[in-house]
């Protein structure tokens, strides 16, 4: 029997234990036995994810992700960027940005991060709507800039989505590096 094989007959040992299933004759597990507790039971599920990963990793443990780089983009990258005609959100940019990127080495630059730094240089402000939800909004600035608010209609009712012309995408992308230094303070 090889390696990879004992793991999957442990494994399936694990997943009738796990089950209340005596793996010896298959019968139930009595009720009160300690194999019943759901404690030991998780644990069991727990332990039967692992071997899991294990048996798909052909037979070893699966590696520790690799702590993924700092955002970085480079001119070349940038000159990709789709603009948008149309106003598009802010969470579209971030999107577009991720595209360009190798997302699996490399930290992404996310909405928020965007959105900090637009409030930080006042182009963007939160504020409190009528549900007590945390929201944003263009100021006066970012008015200027190109930044607006669209009336949308989704599944759950209408909706108000801040949006970015074609202006402010470039605006944003022309001051990523400051987004990034914003980021990484």
């Amino acid at each position: 029997m090889t390696e990879l094989e004992k793991i999957e007959y442990t494994k399936s040992f694990i997943d009738k234990l796990a089950n209340g299933i005596n793996p010896l004759d298959g019968t139930p597990v009595p009720d009160g036995e300690l194999l019943n507790n759901v404690r030991i039971s998780r644990c069991m599920f727990y332990v039967s994810d692992i071997l899991r990963q294990v048996i798909e990793n052909g037979g070893v443990k699966p590696q520790k992700k690799e702590k993924k780089a700092p955002f970085e983009i480079t001119s070349e990258q940038l000159e990709r960027f789709e603009y948008s005609d149309r106003p598009i959100a802010l969470s579209e940019i971030s999107g577009r940005l991720k595209a360009l990127i190798d997302s699996e080495k490399m930290k992404t630059l996310s909405y928020n991060d965007l959105a900090n730094w637009l409030i930080d240089i006042g182009a963007l402000e939160e504020y409190e709507n009528s549900e007590g939800k945390n929201k944003k909004r263009p100021t006066e600035m970012g008015e200027s800039l190109g930044i607006s608010e669209e009336k949308r209609s989704g599944m759950y009712g209408d909706y108000i989505v801040v949006v970015y012309n074609r202006e402010a995408q470039q605006f944003v992308i022309d001051n990523l590096s400051s987004v990034i230094a914003l980021k990484n303070k």
